[in-house]
């Protein structure tokens, strides 16, 4: 029997874990509208790096190697028959269940044939001033060569002819990126679909043709390239070709078309992106639903989710209205964590880097930054600000951070031009890591104050996923981490740290070392994980070898997990859940003990896979103080409650759905309300 899970069917499981909120009608209406949306944007991303890599793999005869044993041919197989049934779900849930909920909120996504006499006079006058003068028709003959389909444009292919004879041609049409992909007609609550107003003006198009059919379909290409690193002399202009071949990747490896497409159409396609028959997936409905999402925008209130308003984290509440919290003094005074979204990113994080930067006895600052906003974010400011002031400030900008490239490149561009010191990280090793860290002349000398988190240094997804962070003046955790962004930023071979645990050179032991340290208890041990994956083998081996020993495993896993719980003599005393929910599970939780007194804590960047332990600068951090350690394992046990809305992992493999419809409170919603009542309660005893 093999003891692992295979890693990209396990993916699959989580997409299909979004497809259930969508189709949940207990779920907000347009949360669900945005739950449809994120599951396709999901299935997009999954095909460009994940399929695609598969099929070079198989390309170029490589055996497959993963731990699950499952040929690749297997895996492609599999993979297509479980993409057909989760978008014949999604579809049906659009059109039988949501579309119709929508109406009867008076938001009608109509087809363009159901539409009345004045809104088709509406959309005529929309097409020729707003569509007509964008549009570019592109002809397939012996003359016109077959136009390079760009990834995951939505395309029309048109059949037309001369009226005199009956001999089809096929041209494309692009349907305009940058435009909405619905657009509104005033007064009415109507939304079209971009792609039918553009079919039903085709003949505007092909003046003096006959059109006889039109067709949408969509092409997903691999995005997914891979820097020579022994070719590389500037990683900057490395990743900047490489963004130039993802948009003109000549790799297809997904066609999506309508179902009504007729055989000869889609054989040229076919023939043209150099496809198989197994890579078409055909679409009973709309192609490409990630466009839905423009609809959560509608101010309705009543149909989405309640307003969440982050709280300030009690420790960093200002003393009195108007005043402003003197962060550093509350640093000296014990480590603070934030969990956002239910404590303030922007009163927390940011204000911390924002008070360094205006701070005279700050002499440096130094960040990591992976995934980011815009360059005029605060913390962006902030940085600019202290540089232009005169203070040491250094950026590590992860420019190789997947599909968030061009705009980690205009940070650092924006960042270098205010004076901040921009480091690309180390080639070959992805800086994952989420720190920073503060340099400052107190009274009683130099003292470093820092931030380890697990998430990224974003206000937009601050609001959005769940991150836990710790900000401390610890001194070992502010010498590790000055030797971390040496060793970043300059020539060093640091591998001992004194409390940080660092990926790659001491996570994977330090983590191996926990486990074991759990089975000596044996029947007194418990290790408790909340990660997004766990795909590392020789980790999972041993949680196997620790169940196998009395350890209690409880794991709580959004994405990936590839351990089997439950099987006999192998993970009898192991359990798997996964949170989804409103907010995107992202926070990376590990505590090694049963008892709160003795358990040893650990916050931070990395999951529990190979890239991350082997082939990423990460950085975890230990949480020692008593009432942090109750915080943190509060989070644990609100979701590891047995009444928790959570999906449970069989030892067959397969999720089950445990929730009560709404007869319990997600465990999110009861983060909200204690991160409410710690709020009142802070007010009420200063007030």
């Amino acid at each position: 029997m093999n003891n692992f899970l295979n890693r990209e069917l396990s993916w699959l499981d989580f997409n299909c874990r979004v497809l259930a909120l969508a189709e949940d009608p207990g779920v907000p209406l347009l949360e669900r509208v945005n739950f449809l949306a994120i599951f396709s944007r999901n299935l997009d991303e999954f095909f460009q790096i994940r399929v695609a890599g598969l099929k070079e793999q198989l390309g170029a005869g490589l055996a497959s190697t993963a731990p699950d044993g499952l040929a690749t041919s297997e895996v492609l197989d599999t993979i297509r028959v479980r993409v057909q049934d989760m978008v014949a779900r999604q579809m049906r849930a659009f059109a039988t269940d949501v579309v119709p909920s929508l109406r009867a909120e008076g938001i009608r996504l109509v087809d363009y044939d159901a539409l009345s006499h004045e809104e088709v006079a509406y959309l005529d006058g929309f097409f020729e001033e707003r569509l007509f003068p964008v549009l570019t028709p592109l002809a397939v003959d012996p003359a016109h060569p077959f136009p390079f389909i760009s990834n995951l444009s939505l395309n029309l292919a048109a059949v037309v002819g001369d009226p005199s004879s009956d001999e089809p041609r096929i041209a494309r049409v692009k349907v305009p990126p940058l435009l909405p992909r619905f657009v509104a007609i005033p007064d009415s609550g109507a939304f079209v679909a971009l792609e039918q107003i553009i079919a039903a003006h085709l003949a505007t198009l092909f003046p003096g043709m006959k059109v006889f059919s039109r067709h949408a379909f969509r092409v997903t290409r691999n995005t997914d390239f891979t820097l020579n690193e022994d070719d590389i002399e500037d990683l900057l202009v490395a990743v900047e070709t490489a963004l130039r071949l993802r948009r003109r990747s000549p790799r297809a490896v997904r066609l999506e078309t309508d179902a009504a497409m007729p055989a000869d159409v889609r054989t040229l396609l076919l023939d043209e992106l150099e496809l198989a028959s197994d890579d078409v997936y055909e679409i009973d409905g709309l192609l490409d639903l990630t466009g839905v999402a423009e609809l959560i925008k509608l101010r309705r209130p009543d149909l989405k989710y309640e307003p969440w308003t982050p709280m300030t984290q009690t420790r960093l509440a200002p003393p009195e209205v108007g005043a402003r919290t003197d962060i550093f003094r509350a640093l000296r005074a014990g480590d603070i964590l934030v969990h956002h979204p239910y404590d303030s990113f922007s009163t927390s994080v940011e204000a911390f880097i924002e008070q360094a930067s205006m701070d005279p006895a700050v002499l440096a600052i130094k960040q990591t930054v992976y995934r980011t906003s815009t360059p005029d974010s605060a913390i962006a400011r902030s940085l600019m600000r202290a540089a232009e002031s005169g203070k040491q400030v250094v950026a590590v900008v992860e420019v190789t951070a997947r599909f968030d490239e061009e705009t980690n490149i205009a940070w650092a561009r924006a960042l270098e031009e205010a004076g901040v010191h921009v480091v690309y990280g180390i080639v070959g090793l992805k800086t994952h890591a989420k720190c920073a860290l503060v340099v400052r002349r107190d009274e009683e000398g130099i003292r470093r104050y820092s931030h380890v988190g697990t998430g990224n240094y974003n206000p937009t997804t601050a609001a959005l996923y769940e991150d836990v962070g710790l900000l401390s003046c610890d001194a070992e955790i502010g010498s590790d981490l000055t030797d971390l962004f040496n060793f970043l930023t300059g020539y060093s071979k640091q591998s001992a740290y004194r409390k940080l645990v660092v990926a790659p050179v001491g996570m994977r032991t330090a983590v191996l070392s926990l486990i074991r340290s759990q089975m000596e208890k044996r029947e007194g041990g418990r290790i408790t994980m909340k990660v997004n994956n766990l795909v590392d083998a020789e980790i999972i081996n041993a949680l196997y070898a620790a169940s196998n020993a009395g350890v209690d495993v409880d794991l709580i896993v959004r994405s990936i997990c590839c351990l089997q719980p439950g099987v006999p003599n192998l993970s009898e005393r192991i359990k798997v859940r996964s949170i989804v929910g409103r907010y995107l599970e992202h926070s990376r939780i590990l505590r090694f003990g049963k008892d709160s007194r003795e358990a040893a804590y650990l916050i931070g960047s990395a999951d529990l896979m190979p890239r991350n332990l082997d082939r990423r600068v990460e950085a975890a951090a230990p949480v020692t103080d008593p009432a942090l350690q109750r915080r943190l394992s509060e989070v644990l046990d609100i979701e590891l409650s047995d009444d928790c809305e959570a999906w449970h992992l069989g030892p067959d493999g397969t999720w089950r759905y445990d929730g009560t419809g709404g007869a319990h409170r997600h465990p999110q919603r009861v983060l909200q309300e204690l991160a409410l009542a710690r709020a009142q309660a802070h007010v009420e005893a200063a007030g």
